[in-house]
C-alpha cells in the first residue's frame, strides 16, 4: 500500500512540474517543436541529463542497484512507432504522459488525445497477429542491448565502453546543451520579449 501511494505523490509532484513548465500547453510544445521557444527542450535536456548523471554515478557507487534497470528491445517496429509517436505529438501539441497532465490540469482537448491514444491501443492490440506475422517485431541488434555493458547487469552492450561511464559522460553532455542552447533558433524576439524603451 505504501508504494502506490508513493507512486501517486511522486506521480502528483511530476505531474504539477510538468505543469508548471508548460509541458501542458500544445501552443509552448508547437512553439519548442518549431524552435521557436525553447525553454520546455531546454528543461528537458536538462532533466534527462541530471537523472542520467545520477543514475549511473548511483550504480558505480552502489547506491542504485543495477537489477532494477529495464531495458526494451530494439525492433523495427519501434522505430516506426517512434515517427509515429512525434508526428502524433507535433499535430495534438501533447505526448502521452502530458495529455494525462493537461487533462488533470482541466484541459478538454487532452480528453480527445486521451480518446484517440486509447482507441490507437486497442487497433493496435486487435491487429497485434499481423504485425507480428509482418516481421516488423522481430529483434534487431541483439534486442535488449544498451550503447556501454554495464557491470552487474544482464544486458549486453553494442561497444567496449564501460555504460557507467558512458551515461555520466551523456548525462553531462545533455547537461552542457541545456546551457548554450539559445531560447530560439528561429525567428527574433516576440513582442512580449522586447524591452521597453
Amino acid at each position: 500500500m505504501s508504494s502506490i501511494i508513493l507512486a501517486l505523490v511522486i506521480g502528483g509532484i511530476f505531474g504539477a512540474t510538468l505543469d508548471r513548465i508548460g509541458a501542458t500547453s500544445p501552443d509552448w510544445i508547437g512553439k519548442m517543436l518549431a524552435l521557436k521557444h525553447l525553454h520546455l527542450m531546454k528543461t528537458i535536456l536538462l532533466a534527462i541529463g541530471v537523472g542520467s548523471t545520477l543514475m549511473f554515478v548511483g550504480q558505480m557507487l552502489g547506491l542504485v542497484d543495477v537489477a532494477h534497470m529495464s531495458v526494451k528491445s530494439a525492433y523495427v517496429g519501434v522505430f516506426i512507432g517512434g515517427i509515429m509517436l512525434g508526428i502524433g505529438w507535433a499535430a495534438s501539441g501533447y505526448c502521452p504522459g502530458t495529455g494525462v497532465c493537461a487533462a488533470a490540469s482541466g484541459r478538454k482537448d487532452a480528453l480527445f488525445f486521451i480518446a484517440g491514444g486509447l482507441l490507437g491501443a486497442a487497433a493496435y492490440m486487435a491487429t497485434y497477429p499481423a504485425w507480428e506475422a509482418s516481421g516488423l517485431l522481430n529483434s534487431i541488434a541483439g534486442g535488449k542491448v544498451t550503447l556501454g555493458a554495464v557491470p552487474g547487469s544482464k544486458f549486453s552492450g553494442v561497444s567496449t565502453l564501460p555504460g557507467d561511464i558512458l551515461g555520466v559522460i551523456l548525462g553531462l553532455i545533455l547537461i552542457g546543451v541545456a546551457f548554450v542552447l539559445p531560447d530560439r533558433l528561429v525567428g527574433g524576439p516576440t513582442a512580449a520579449e522586447v524591452p521597453a524603451e
